[in-house]
């Protein structure tokens, strides 16, 4: 398995520190062949000359060979601001931001591999950011169940599965 480093760069008022931003290139909104033909790009960049960032496989959650992230996070050891998302996603809103409930396209493919539109994402917002921050949480299935729900801290670099 080739190591990705951390690559960051800006994506509309969002600064994303992850695979998701090319050279300063907002990525995540892209079509799935040219966003993977960009990544593999760089990536086999970064690998030929030796410039992975030590570590930056343990900071990004693989899905394992069955097809399912492998770290968890309870329900009760996520932020606040977290927990009152899951309970927004529940209700069905009102959300504080537009994108919120857009479809997640899994480009990453850091989650189990499911037809577009299964996932949604919703923001979790951080104290103090001046925008929509790196916190989200995206859920799998029909929209308001929180049954299948990831939480993200870093802008799509890594998921824990949220259990009850």
């Amino acid at each position: 398995m080739a190591r990705r480093g951390l690559l960051q760069g800006n994506c509309g008022n969002e600064t994303v520190t992850s695979g998701a931003s090319l050279g300063g290139l907002c990525t995540h909104h892209w079509s799935g062949s040219l966003r993977r033909v960009a990544t593999a790009a760089v990536v086999a960049a970064v690998a030929f000359a030796g410039f992975a960032a030590p570590g930056a496989e343990a900071r990004t959650s693989r899905a394992d060979d069955a097809g399912a992230v492998t770290a968890t996070i309870e329900r009760s050891e996520l932020p606040r601001e977290a927990a009152n998302t899951l309970d927004l996603i529940a209700a069905g809103g009102p959300f504080s931001y537009g994108k919120d409930g857009v479809v997640f396209g899994n480009f990453e493919r850091l989650l189990p591999q499911h037809r577009r539109g299964y996932y949604h994402e919703y923001t979790v917002p951080t104290p103090r950011a001046r925008n929509r921050g790196a916190r989200r949480i995206v859920c799998g299935g029909p929209q308001r169940r929180t049954d299948n729900c990831y939480y993200s801290d870093d802008h799509y670099a890594s998921f824990k599965r949220i259990v009850e």
